[in-house]
């Protein structure tokens, strides 16, 4: 299994923020500890968009994944809005595909951990978001609680949080592969 990891967001696009805390910091970190996890823990080779603080555009990560021919993308993303919880997303129409079982495995792998946490599972989505509509290979979108959320908040403040999920997103990932 080869894979791209993509921290949504970066440079001067902070994606979410609420009370100092940014999305793109916040997936950042996570793709990093979820690289170290993949590769350590379950021999999984792993690209990355982006492993500083720099801007990509839409289509260069989805253009990164489809000449690095990797087998899956996963685009890693929080919420804003006022919601509480998880959601994934896939490009519409793919039900009944390898994308529609990767978004059902690593969905619910990732739900089972933040039940420990009493969140909202949001559902599986489909949306026309770029990174997902221009990568050939299976990708997924994970929105990863909401910043602007007091509970979803501390939780995303949390070093031991985010490693946490790191580990229940790579097990999802490596029941994919």
């Amino acid at each position: 299994m080869f894979i791209m990891l993509d921290p949504g967001h970066g440079g001067d696009d902070p994606g979410a923020i609420y009370n100092g805390l940014q999305e793109k910091d916040i997936t950042l970190y996570l793709s990093l500890r979820l690289k170290e996890v993949l590769e350590a823990d379950y021999n999984i080779k792993t690209l990355i968009t982006r492993s500083s603080d720099s801007y990509i555009a839409l289509s260069e990560r989805a253009y990164m994944a489809n000449h690095a021919n990797v087998d899956c993308f996963i685009s890693l993303h929080n919420n804003a809005g006022k919601g509480t919880g998880f959601e994934s997303y896939i490009y519409p129409g793919l039900q009944g595909t390898r994308t529609n079982n990767m978004q059902n495995i690593i969905h619910e792998t990732v739900m089972n951990f933040y039940k420990e946490y009493e969140l909202r599972d949001r559902g599986k989505k489909e949306a026309s978001f770029q990174v997902l509509k221009e990568t050939f290979m299976p990708a997924i979108l994970l929105e990863n609680l909401f910043v602007d959320h007091t509970y979803d908040n501390s939780l995303l403040r949390d070093n031991s949080f985010l490693n946490s999920l790191a580990k229940a997103i790579a097990l999802g990932i490596s029941k994919f592969s």
